[in-house]
């Protein structure tokens, strides 16, 4: 497995993020739209294994699957987005404004949660029959996550959002280490394995997700969980969108940044590397006597 060092990866990094804002909306919002449904069929299927298991390290070790395969496929996730965009910006790379990069996360955001609900609406249909009978044990177990996660904050009040908040920066803290992991190898066994272990840790720790949510809180409200929808927006995803956000940018794409963006060496003055300019002028040589310059242009025994 090639391994790319530090310094390389952090130039694609910043690649990949002035790629993200200069492609096509169309494009955006297809792959977003993959993404989201990808990454919803991943925690739908986790749910399914830890629902049947009753062991939720199961379902933690089989969800990464939807997210290799996504970004394996070149299809965009918000949480990535919002780590390498930025980084574009912060280089000045040709074209990328700060109204690209929010017009950027418009768009995968529109498109992850067009594809999450689809998702939704399909899997909802799968667990009841098309809605002919009461939810399956995996719909109930996916409504039973969408009442937790967000009357269960809104019972501690304050307390209850700041914890939601940083689930969220611890979620997109280890989801964006697997995106910027996945360009430290050019082999797809490498990517595979640098993605896997991140996205298991988040999974099974019960981080915060907004593109997951996008998946578990409409399906809760389809299948008839006790919450509403105005619980879901103000007590989870908008603040697991802003955790989400600081998360992969604080702690991963600036430190990158800031400590392993390659940048010219510039050698002292006078050493062997040191470039021309830098150098000093050789001195002019004295003007030799005409006659020496005679003798030593004469061809040799004249």
């Amino acid at each position: 497995m090639s391994y790319v060092p530090p310094a390389d990866l952090t130039t694609r990094m910043i690649d990949a993020g002035q790629k993200k804002v200069l492609l096509p909306a169309r494009d955006t919002v297809i792959r977003a739209i993959m993404a989201g449904g990808i990454l919803a069929l991943a925690a739908a299927f986790a749910i399914t294994v830890t629902t049947q298991t009753g062991q939720p390290l199961a379902g933690a070790l089989l969800f990464p699957c939807g997210f290799v395969l996504l970004y394996l496929m070149g299809f965009d996730l918000l949480t990535g987005v919002f780590t390498l965009t930025p980084l574009a910006l912060l280089d000045r790379r040709p074209g990328v404004t700060f109204g690209g990069v929010m017009r950027t996360w418009g768009l995968v955001f529109l498109g992850n949660l067009i594809g999450a609900i689809i998702v939704a609406v399909l899997m909802a249909i799968y667990v009841t029959y098309g809605f002919s009978t009461e939810p399956s044990p995996v719909g109930q177990a996916i409504g039973e996550i969408g009442h937790g996660r967000t009357v269960g904050y809104a019972e501690h009040g304050a307390a209850g959002m700041l914890t939601l908040f940083v689930r969220g920066v611890l979620c997109n803290w280890m989801v964006s280490t697997g995106v910027v992991a996945a360009m430290m190898s050019d082999s797809v066994t490498g990517k595979v394995i640098a993605m896997w272990l991140p996205i298991m840790l988040f999974f099974y720790m019960g981080f915060e997700h907004s593109i997951v949510n996008m998946f578990l809180f409409p399906s809760g409200l389809m299948l008839g969980a006790d919450f509403t929808l105005g619980d879901y927006l103000v007590w989870n995803e908008i603040p697991t969108v802003l955790g989400n956000l600081v998360g992969g940018l604080v702690f991963v794409g600036l430190p990158m940044y800031l400590t392993h963006r390659r940048r010219e060496p510039v050698a002292p003055a006078g050493t062997p590397d040191a470039p021309a300019a830098s150098r000093p002028a050789p001195a002019p040589r004295p003007a030799e006597p005409a006659l020496a310059r005679t003798a030593d242009a004469a061809p040799a025994g004249a």
